[in-house]
């Protein structure tokens, strides 16, 4: 059975120090490049947030002078080409084989929202590679890596979370996620 890993939105701006911080951040970006070097999967590819820097990305940014409310607008964050939109130095993107950006424009949480530098869908990926299980990591583990594992689940192809290598925002939204997960078929694991 090909698998891939899905490595998503290990980036600048979602780690310490950043623009919408995650705490542990930086540390789950270490934690994923050790594993990468230690695991054999037949494909690696890493989705990145890349919003458009000259509008409200279909309301995701929170307008000016309008505070964010964290659930449907946000703080200006990976803007395409900026340092905050690049991968966090602790992760070794090399290792990722292809790139998805996402949001652009829009909200993007799923990865699969998302299209390679060559306008292929991140669903047109996995099939060209022939991949039917997907690993999913990163951050967050409550927004857009909860997002792109279920809707790998929708595809059909069995997913696993492997919770060890993300990071939530919170605890009790990290675990509502987990629930959700589980209650829809994605198998979450430890390592």
């Amino acid at each position: 059975m090909a698998k891939a890993l899905l490595v998503v939105d290990v980036q600048n701006d979602f780690c310490e120090g950043g623009s919408l911080a995650v705490a542990g951040g930086a540390a789950i970006a270490s934690k994923i490049s050790d594993y990468l070097k230690s695991s054999d999967y037949d494909l690696v590819i890493g989705s990145r947030d890349w919003h458009d820097p000259d509008n409200n990305n279909s309301g995701h940014f929170a307008d000016s002078g309008i505070d964010p409310d964290f659930t449907n607008s946000w703080p200006r964050h990976c803007v395409a080409g900026s340092n905050g939109a690049d991968y966090h130095p602790n992760l070794s993107s090399e290792l990722i084989q292809t790139h998805i950006l996402k949001g652009q424009g829009a909200h993007g949480y799923s990865a699969f929202e998302g299209v390679t530098e060559g306008s292929e869908s991140l669903a047109e990926v996995l099939k060209a590679h022939g991949i039917e299980q997907l690993d999913v990591v990163g951050i967050a583990t409550d927004h857009c890596v909860l997002a792109s594992a279920l809707d790998a689940n929708k595809l059909g192809l069995k997913v696993r979370v492997i919770s060890s290598l993300t990071a939530g925002v919170s605890p009790e939204s990290t675990e509502k996620a987990i629930d959700l997960l589980v209650d829809s078929g994605v198998e979450v694991v430890a390592k």
